[in-house]
């Protein structure tokens, strides 16, 4: 989401930004100025400061022309110090008055404590810009009615439930915003607001129009998202001049003909409203937007109309888990995918019928692009075939559960195009209190994954100049002076915070600080034609009264360098009392230290890292009914404690490791040893080792069985299994030489867990169906997959004491369960097998059986075993592509990025 800043903010952070020269000598002792712009609204407190400085120093405020003033101060204090204003400040031409500096435990920004303004502000002759955003506004104050010059009003995030008619008065008005209120109606005098230019009345309760509303001749931009309109007046054809109408998320049944004759509409936005039917010329214009609508679908009350005769009915499809492709026609369709990912296909977005296939990939450092401080919440959704256009924008939503942490982050959709990574718009639906939707618009086909980020201001930086605000950080802020480029060109910054503490626990010193971390980037030329200005507050608890100089540094990181060199004596640092400004001429990471130390940017390197560093512990548990199963889990420590009491009823093990810090996308393995060796072949497992990458927000978990050599009749193995950090190297390090790294700061070893396979009673033979001669069976096909007998044969030595329920749950009846049980008595593993094999005997041709399998493992709480199944099958799938691309029988499928090429196919086992 831009932060970008037009008209009066905009002059005023170029005042701001220039008063390093051009202020006087008063200006300059007074350190709260920057030029003719007063900023007290990032501190408590300002308007006492402000009261102290109309008594103190009058004659500077005189010619003040831009105030910011926080609202979260006592009501009368406030309503006392808005009083001065006309007197002390009568060449105010901005004035800030919003809420939303506090924030809840949620992170949402909270209202301020303003009511009403005394009516004394009305003499402000100059104000041209008036700020009421995030505060407790019930009704309108009159005195804003009598400013005849302003020409914008900010008024979002209040509790208004209606506007004036006298707001119609004002004369010079070409920007109003009323979000996020309880507007249920419009006054009709709102069409006599014959300058306005830009009108922003989103997440209100509209359910009608004024159809005065038509007479809006300057209007450029009209915003009704999220209302209640069930219709639309047809004077909205007469706002000539209109460029952008959106309507979504509405509970509109028809829109004017008229609409798609308005000649400078580029775009109409129209999705999730209760469009059954929609005039052909709406329906075919390329600048119209209609997803999550129910077109050609009848109307339970109404009778069916022409147009929508001619809309066939949209297709849904539910696929099942053996199903990893559908066909998608010129009618458009809503798919819901196995995993619960869904697709919204509308009607036209591709001219000829068309099969999509899908893959759901497990996340690996080479396929997911993370930004330093970037978090993975979903599993990697592969759509195929890559890069074909559509005709119009494919709905998806994908499913992923919310990060605990939201202050300053967002939640993103990022997919590859053009051998690029990118993030979508995205919104985010809520289907249940811990499981969002995160969606979006796609044009083309690739791969997608979900993440949370900083959140991410840009513009479009013209030859004009701008201004780039941070929204979650609003003293964080860029001044693009005119000339600064030659062509437009994006730029983007993203703000991380750094606690305190942390930081003062690092270095051992309690007066260290730092200002939150700057990253800024930018599309085009390396560098830019004129310096631009770089605003950051000054570190917490520091003032530009209280600072000394030699302790202040301005430290610089361009990627891929080691280090942080600090550019203090290379910059002119221009301090106020809250802000430290800087110019540069291009773009990189940017961070302000207070501290006594030396070589700070060796120390700013580690402090960078424990931002990003994750404290978790690992845990080996073994299963209690067959010890051979082991689960090996990484977990963020606050999640340790309720994972083990859910696990405990089922699994016991040792206590878990000491906690490990680890970055997010982070490789490490789990080596078994001591006797100890994983029993499978599996794709994540290298010579005996299980591979494992970190990601804070998806479940680092894995089931495996593990076998041993020695003698299990004599005595019970005791093995360990031991995590490393990174790859798979070629040699694991021997107990004594791990125990060693156990001393070293960036150590591999991390941590060792004992694992005991109990003593096998006489009785007790090898399992695993040793000396068991089966037909050969396949289960399942070529395409989408074999269970061989192989495969079976592993599913049955993993089931134990719970085949039963499996049996069940495949359809097996009761009475056959029982015989079974009967027959083989005296061999467990005999029964399982029998059961399992005689099933697949019986489905042996039949679609859908290995789908069956899984599904019933998982109804039977086994999904270690599920998951390994799937496994097999993607495996056998890959295979079986390969096989056929070298055949010459299909084109090659595209290679995923970062990979390599791709190796010869071996024999899929479980």
């Amino acid at each position: 989401m831009a932060a970008t800043v037009e008209g009066p903010e905009l002059e005023a952070a170029a005042a701001a930004g220039d008063a390093s020269g051009d202020s006087d000598a008063g200006s300059r002792a007074l350190p709260f100025l920057g030029g003719n712009r007063l900023s007290l609204d990032l501190y408590p407190g300002g308007c006492q400061q402000l009261l102290h400085l109309c008594v103190q120093q009058p004659l500077q405020l005189l010619h003040l022309e831009f105030l910011r003033l926080s609202t979260h101060e006592d009501p009368q204090l406030l309503e006392a110090t808005l009083a001065q204003l006309p007197q002390s400040l009568s060449c105010l031409r901005s004035l800030v008055l919003k809420g939303g500096q506090r924030r809840d435990t949620l992170g949402a920004c909270l209202r301020g404590a303003l009511t009403n303004l005394p009516a004394g502000l009305s003499g402000l002759a100059h104000l041209a810009h008036l700020d009421l955003s995030f505060n407790s506004l019930e009704t309108l104050p009159a005195c804003v009615l009598q400013m005849r010059g302003l020409g914008a009003l900010l008024l979002s995030h209040n509790c208004l439930s209606e506007l004036p008619e006298a707001l119609g008065a004002l004369p010079a008005l070409t920007f109003l915003t009323v979000t996020h209120n309880r507007l249920q109606t419009l006054p009709p005098a709102l069409g006599a607001l014959s300058t306005l230019q830009r009108l922003d009345l989103s997440q209100n309760l509209l359910d009608t129009l004024p159809p005065e509303i038509g007479g809006l001749g300057s209007l450029l931009e009209l915003n009704l998202a999220s209302n209640r309109l069930q219709s639309l007046p047809a004077s909205l054809a007469g706002l000539r001049s209109l460029r952008l109408l959106v309507l979504h998320s509405n509970l509109l049944a028809s829109v004017p003909a008229d609409l798609a004759r308005l000649p400078l509409l580029t775009r109409l936005d129209l999705r999730d409203n209760q469009l059954r039917d929609l005039p052909p010329e709406l329906l075919d214009a390329p600048f119209v937007r209609l997803q999550g609508n129910p077109l050609g679908e009848a109307s339970p009350d109404a009778p069916s109309s022409p147009v929508a005769a001619l809309i066939p009915e949209m297709p849904r499809l539910f696929l099942t888990s053996d199903l990893d492709s559908f066909p998608v026609t010129p009618r458009g369709c809503s798919v819901t995918l196995a995993c619960g990912i869904r697709l919204q296909f509308p009607a036209g977005a591709t001219a000829t019928p068309i099969t999509i296939r899908y893959r759901l990939l497990l996340p690996e450092p080479g396929l997911v692009p993370l930004g330093p401080h970037d978090a993975l919440l979903s599993h990697v959704l592969e759509l195929q075939p890559h890069g074909v256009a559509f005709q119009q924008d494919v709905g998806l939503w994908l499913l992923f559960t919310p990060p605990r942490a939201r202050r300053c982050r967002e939640v993103v959709v990022r997919t590859r195009n053009d051998n690029s990574w990118g993030d979508l718009e995205t919104y985010l639906e809520e289907e249940a209190p811990q499981r969002l939707w995160a969606h979006c618009q796609v044009p083309h086909f690739s791969w997608f994954l979900v993440v949370s980020r900083p959140v991410s201001n840009a513009c479009l930086v013209p030859p004009e100049g701008t201004l780039l605000c941070s929204s979650g950080h609003p003293g964080v802020k860029v001044i693009f002076p005119p000339g600064a480029t030659e062509e437009p060109r994006r730029v983007s910054m993203q703000v991380v915070r750094m606690a305190g503490r942390e930081l003062q626990a690092l270095l051992g010193e309690p007066e260290a600080a730092v200002s939150p971390l700057l990253c800024l980037s930018q599309s085009g030329p390396p560098s830019f034609l004129r310096p631009v200005t770089v605003q950051l507050p000054l570190p917490s608890g520091i003032t530009g009264l209280s600072l000394d100089r030699s302790r202040l540094h301005l430290l610089y990181w361009a990627p891929p360098a080691a280090t942080w060199d600090d550019i203090t004596a290379q910059v002119v640092l221009e301090l106020t009392h809250l802000y430290a400004r800087f110019q540069v001429t291009h773009f990189s990471w940017y961070w302000l230290w207070y501290t006594t130390k030396n070589c700070v940017g060796g120390l700013a390197r580690k402090a960078w890292e424990r931002l990003r560093l994750h404290r978790v512990n690992l845990i080996a548990l073994q299963r209690r009914r067959d010890p051979e199963q082991v689960l090996l889990q990484c977990l963020p420590r606050n999640k340790v404690d309720a994972t083990l009491r859910r696990l405990l009823e089922r699994y016991r093990g040792p206590e878990p490791s000491d906690t490990v810090e680890m970055f997010e996308g982070e490789e490490f393995f789990a080596a078994f040893e001591r006797g100890i060796d994983v029993d499978a072949d599996r794709p994540d497992c290298v010579e005996g080792r299980i591979c494992f990458v970190f990601y804070s927000h998806l479940k680092n978990v894995k089931e495996v069985y593990v076998t041993t050599t020695l003698d299990r009749e004599a005595q019970a193995v005791r093995g360990q299994v031991s995590f490393y950090r990174g790859a798979v190297p070629v040699q694991v390090p021997e107990e004594a030489e791990a125990a060693r790294q156990r001393k070293g700061a960036d150590a591999l070893w991390m941590a060792t867990l004992p694992i005991k396979l109990p003593r096998l009673r006489g009785s007790e033979g090898p399992r695993r169906g040793a000396g068991l001669s089966l037909a050969p069976l396949n289960l399942g096909d070529a395409e989408t997959g074999f269970l061989t007998q192989s495969n079976l044969l592993s599913v049955a030595g993993r089931l134990g004491l719970d085949w039963p329920a499996v049996a069940l749950h495949l359809g097996v009846s009761y009475r056959e369960v029982q015989r079974i049980r009967h027959e083989f008595r005296d061999d467990l593993d005999e029964q399982i097998r029998h059961m399992l094999f005689s099933w697949a005997e019986r489905q042996a041709g039949q679609p859908g059986a290995v789908g069956l399998l899984v599904q019933a493992l998982e109804q039977s709480d086994r999904q270690d075993v599920a998951e390994e199944v799937r496994t097999v099958l993607e495996l056998g799938r890959r295979k079986y592509q390969d096989g056929i691309r070298r055949t010459g029988l299909a084109p090659k499928d595209p290679a995923l990025p970062g990979s390599s090429a791709p190796q010869p196919p071996e024999p899929a086992q479980a």
